[in-house]
């Protein structure tokens, strides 16, 4: 696996925040069975910077807590077959399959985590599990993907033993 993390902020975490997104994304790459070896971006970065993306790419404008932006076109969630069917979705270099780009707003984790009272590496964790399901199809638009994505979420964080 890649995974590339640049830190785009000044914003200061008490806790080894590298390890934290590198456990969550290792578990759940291994929680989908993804059968490729992968590559993909987590940025971290600030409310105005997110704003900004958030305001390009979805058209909303104000920050957000997180963006993901996944590079493989799922016919439904966690389906590798797609990925087989098309070299677009791999770097040709590495042989890894690219699954996109996180983006995450520490302001947020910290506002976030204070609102709903629980550690900000609870917070960084659950949106890193958030995200990445995200990048294997996941969506939350309609009440029973929302329901299926959720417990997902909590799969993954309990199993790291990470709790509220």
């Amino acid at each position: 696996m890649t995974l590339n993390i640049e830190k785009e902020t000044d914003i200061v975490l008490d806790f080894d925040y590298e390890d934290v997104i590198k456990r969550v994304v290792g578990y759940a790459i291994d929680y989908v069975k993804c059968p490729y070896e992968t590559e993909l971006n987590v940025t971290l970065t600030d409310n105005d910077s997110i704003h900004s993306i958030n305001k390009e790419y979805r058209n909303i404008d104000r920050p957000t807590d997180v963006l993901s932006f996944p590079m493989v076109d799922y016919k439904k969630p966690e389906d590798f077959t797609l990925a087989e069917e098309s070299d677009d979705y791999f770097d040709p270099d590495t042989g890894e399959m690219v699954l996109g780009d996180i983006v995450i707003s520490l302001e947020k984790v910290k506002e976030q985590a204070k609102e709903y009272g629980h550690s900000e590496l609870r917070e960084l964790a659950f949106l890193c599990a958030h995200s990445m399901l995200h990048l294997f199809g996941h969506d939350h638009m309609e009440e029973d993907e929302r329901i299926v994505m959720e417990a997902k979420q909590k799969e993954i964080l309990d199993a790291l033993e990470i709790y509220r």
